[in-house]
């Protein structure tokens, strides 16, 4: 119970230091959130106009009264209202959520169902044509940045084959196949790459030998001990893959004009609207504690001598 209470007050000291972090530097911005409603709307306000619109903000305050005031409503469940939108910051973040849920297990099942198989035929082919291909490959896809696939493919396949739409419309195949390829293509590399380097790690191992000298074939080495054996290490690494695609993925929803929460967050900054940029930054600093725990305990799941180590 000890433990338990410490991790929940360490979570929530840990949020606390994001919010007043993510706070300060919002305002050390510079520009007024009232002057980017105002260009926004393609309006040039008189002084006046730029004073009302800071009071009914609540601009005119000092930065720990606007704070507090933030907090106070946080903690009754209010996120706030957002400058540019006018609409509850919760209501946008649950509106911007579901394209991005979308989105994050559409490009983590194609990038498992690539990085896998590759991984584990090129760690048992090791040092042949097939693994020299797939390490270059891995190589290749892990240096190029996931904009630029996007933007590769945007062009290739939406203007010069014009095979699919270019602009994000609904939640279908033919929508969302785009950015999940463009998040996914970066990722399955770098898993291809920890998958063939963790198997090949434990095809070493005592127990592998020893197995072998048992007359345990080939296959059962392979897919009962070694591979789910290799898995573990990629758990914390694919934990922090799903709370950044949970984030939001900035870029290559702006390439494709995806409607997710990296979209938002990019509309907000610019805007300058702090009660969307705070509410966003502590609803991704929640995903990344709960991912975190989640990955925490399906690993001392998953490895019996974690949860030995702990219970001591």
């Amino acid at each position: 119970m000890t433990a338990w209470i410490q991790k929940i007050l360490h979570i929530i000291l840990l949020l606390l230091g994001v919010s007043v972090v993510t706070f300060m530097l919002t305002y050390l911005a510079g520009s007024s959130p009232a002057m980017a409603m105002f260009q926004a709307q393609g309006i040039v306000p008189t002084e006046e106009q730029l004073a009302l619109a800071e009071e009914m903000m609540g601009l005119n305050q000092s930065l720990g009264a606007q704070y507090w005031d933030w907090l106070s409503g946080v903690l009754q469940g209010d996120l706030g209202t957002s400058f540019l939108k006018n609409e509850l910051v919760i209501d946008l973040i649950v509106s911007h959520m579901k394209p991005t849920v979308y989105l994050t297990v559409m490009s983590l099942v194609m990038m498992l169902a690539v990085a896998i198989p590759l991984g584990v035929y090129s760690a048992t082919h090791k040092g042949k044509l097939v693994d020299k291909i797939v390490c270059f490959s891995a190589f290749a896809g892990i240096s190029v940045p996931s904009f630029c696939v996007g933007i590769f493919l945007f062009y290739l396949f939406a203007i010069w084959l014009d095979w699919l739409p270019v602009m994000y419309t609904s939640f279908t195949f033919d929508r969302i196949i785009l950015p999940a390829i463009a998040l996914a293509v970066p990722m399955a590399s770098k898993y291809c790459r920890q998958v063939r380097t963790t198997m090949l790690e434990e095809l070493h191992q005592d127990y592998v030998l020893g197995a072998r000298a048992r007359g345990v074939s080939e296959w059962n080495i392979l897919w009962k001990y070694v591979f789910p054996n290799s898995l573990l290490p990629m758990l914390a690494l694919l934990g922090i893959s799903v709370g950044s695609l949970l984030g939001g993925a900035a870029v290559v929803e702006i390439i494709f004009s995806y409607p997710g929460l990296g979209n938002l967050v990019v509309q907000a900054v610019n805007a300058r609207d702090y009660p969307l940029i705070q509410g966003l930054v502590l609803w991704i600093a929640i995903v990344y504690l709960l991912v975190n725990q989640i990955v925490d305990g399906l690993y001392r799941i998953a490895d019996p001598r974690t949860r030995n180590w702990r219970a001591m």
